[in-house]
């Protein structure tokens, strides 16, 4: 079971304030002589403390001022003060990813969520734990429209977990611990607690909800059995690894190494699915390739010789399984072994041989602790077989183009410079194709992105990152679209002492857009639709106060880089006068066609 993150500890540094939680057993229990006279606002305050919460993610905003004031006047939780609802949504979905907890974003009713949407949406189909406080109008103005006024339950219907309206001073601390059970179990996702502005002066003597005791499903000993027999008489098993095994991992950090034991022990190819790139290491000799969208041609017929997939806690999307084809929806045309820790997501869309809801890990610790069978004649063959073709993808090589720096040079260089511990964020576009191909990940690694491609991500996960792991490398990849709409977080990176480095690959179009118009509707003009007018964003940055670099050719870029990465003290720009032709890691505009 796991033992609530609590006993807050607040050490002055100079002008500066450390928070961290010391994992005790007992949940905190506010002073009983003071909780008769608590208001609602002290009430969640004690609830935040008793969750483990140390920071939360806001724009500041008048329907939650009650409740933030008391944040402010106590400083046991810090207050990030983000420059948009989004950037703020991010960062607590990305601080959320980063330790065993949902991460926090409060925001103002009205348009202060609908700035955040596009995060919770995020965090909905990435599967990621987030709760989001939400101010409202006064309970008396209900139904009148009141200023900002808003249904959030129908708002919310479609990409949260579950909407909490907390209408009672009674009930607050409750619905904040329901918010952070649901938002954590099961299939991880956002949870929303709307909280009128006049509760938080409200008077209670309810105490503290404590903290839900944490759901671990684990296999059936039958199910372990039948997979091990699946297995043993598989020549070509291929594990696709995914999200729920990256949660595990940060509860556990013993996960990932049992997962290569288990590649190891069992003889087996592991591939780490979309934007989960630091599961398995990119140079053990059982990588088998990394399942992102698009995987090329030669890689992925390949992988459709296996003869067993194992969805190993891999939720399985459109994106993972190359739109459906592979496994094939709903019947998929190789033997399938589905693990997810949601019984009512394993069988949705496609027809498992064998569905195990339980944690990845568990099923791995499972496996472990059996014999492994002798490993069938071809197996030792089709392991380096893929892990040939993926060493062959990885080499540090690309053909230079003529409109603009291919981005793979930078990329590469980039990776020269990663230290084993660094963060590395993508924002949404082709570009990231780069960094997934080019750049050779370790466990040690950590990685953030919108699973789900949402624009705007790469800078706030960056600095999320940094607040949550300072003293570390963060490295923020973001083309030129996503730089504008919320790179202006690298405020909020100076405001706090974060000092991510951030490459913006400048094509002047919306590359994965005109990518698309071209190779769908060749003889339609798609490039006027998708150009874009840029500043100089060396200078852009240093107008924050950030280090401006910019790249214009490929013979500048390992000087730039190294000069980039020197840098310690403050956020870093790059800007890098990238290729339109060359559109992605494996595609081309030549000739009037797209290649290959």
């Amino acid at each position: 079971m796991r033992a609530p993150h609590t006993g807050i500890i607040t050490v002055a540094m100079g002008a500066e304030r450390r928070w961290w939680y010391d994992a005790v057993d007992e949940p905190h229990v506010p002073d009983p002589e003071t909780a008769m006279t608590r208001t609602v606002a002290r009430l969640l305050a004690d609830s935040l403390e008793a969750h483990g919460v140390d920071q939360i993610f806001c724009v500041p905003g008048e329907s939650y001022v009650g409740l933030s004031s008391v944040l402010v006047a106590r400083n046991t939780v810090r207050i990030v003060v983000c420059r948009h609802e989004a950037g703020a949504a991010f960062m607590a979905a990305a601080d959320g990813r980063l330790r065993d907890r949902a991460g926090v974003a409060v925001v103002s009713r009205g348009p202060g969520l609908a700035n955040g949407l596009v995060a919770v949406h995020s965090a909905y189909h990435d599967a990621t734990a987030l709760v989001m406080l939400i101010g409202q109008v006064e309970r008396a103005e209900f139904g009148r429209q009141a200023l900002q006024e808003q249904n959030y339950s129908l708002l919310l219907a479609d990409i949260t977990k579950l909407v909490i309206e907390v209408n009672q001073p009674d009930t607050a601390s409750e619905a904040l611990a329901r918010a952070f059970h649901v938002a954590e179990s099961g299939t991880p996702g956002p949870v929303a607690v709307v909280l009128p502005e006049d509760l938080f002066d409200a008077v209670t003597a309810a105490p503290v909800d404590p903290p839900r005791p944490a759901v671990t499903p684990g296999p059936r000993a039958g199910d372990l059995d039948r997979l091990v027999g699946m297995l043993a008489e598989a020549e070509r098993p291929l594990v696709l690894v995914g999200g729920a095994m990256l949660a595990d991992a940060v509860r556990d950090p013993r996960a990932l190494a049992d997962l290569c034991s288990l590649a190891e022990r069992w003889s087996l190819p592991i591939s780490p699915t979309h934007r989960r790139p630091q599961l398995f290491d990119a140079r053990h000799p059982n990588f088998g390739g990394y399942m992102g969208i698009r995987v090329p041609p030669v890689l992925i017929t390949e992988m459709k010789r296996a003869d067993l997939l194992l969805a190993l806690g891999e939720r399985l999307t459109d994106t993972v399984s190359q739109s459906y084809s592979f496994p094939a929806a709903p019947a998929p045309q190789v033997p399938l072994v589905h693990v997810w820790p949601d019984a009512d997501e394993v069988g949705r869309v496609w027809r498992p041989d064998l569905g195990i809801p339980a944690s990845p890990h568990e099923v791995v610790r499972g496996l472990l602790a059996q014999t492994p069978p002798p490993a069938p004649a071809g197996r030792a063959e089709w392991i380096a077989g893929l892990n040939g073709l993926h060493r062959r993808l990885l080499a540090p090589e690309w053909e230079s183009a003529e409109d603009g720096v291919n981005f793979a040079a930078v990329v590469c260089a980039v990776e020269r410079h990663l230290e084993p511990d660094a963060t590395v964020t993508t924002d949404a576009g082709n570009f990231g194709s780069f960094v997934h191909r080019h750049i050779g990940f370790g466990q040690r690694h950590v990685f953030l992105a919108s699973v789900v491609g949402a624009m705007g991500s790469g800078m706030p996960m960056a600095v999320a990152a940094g607040l949550r792991r300072p003293g570390t490398q963060q490295v923020c990849f973001i083309g030129d679209g996503g730089a504008l709409m919320m790179g202006n977080e690298i405020a909020t990176a100076r405001q706090y002492g974060v000092n991510p480095v951030m490459i913006i690959a400048d094509n002047s179009v919306y590359g994965t857009i005109a990518m698309h118009g071209l190779t769908r509707y060749p003889d339609r003009p798609i490039l006027e639709g998708t150009r874009l007018t840029n500043p100089d964003f060396a200078d852009w940055g240093r107008s924050f106060g950030a280090e401006g670099f910019t790249i214009r050719s490929e013979d500048e870029v390992e000087e730039v880089i190294a000069s980039a990465f020197a840098v310690r003290t403050r956020p870093v720009v790059v800007h890098c006068h990238t290729s339109q032709l060359q559109m992605n890691a494996w595609r081309r505009y030549e000739g009037g066609e797209v290649l290959p």
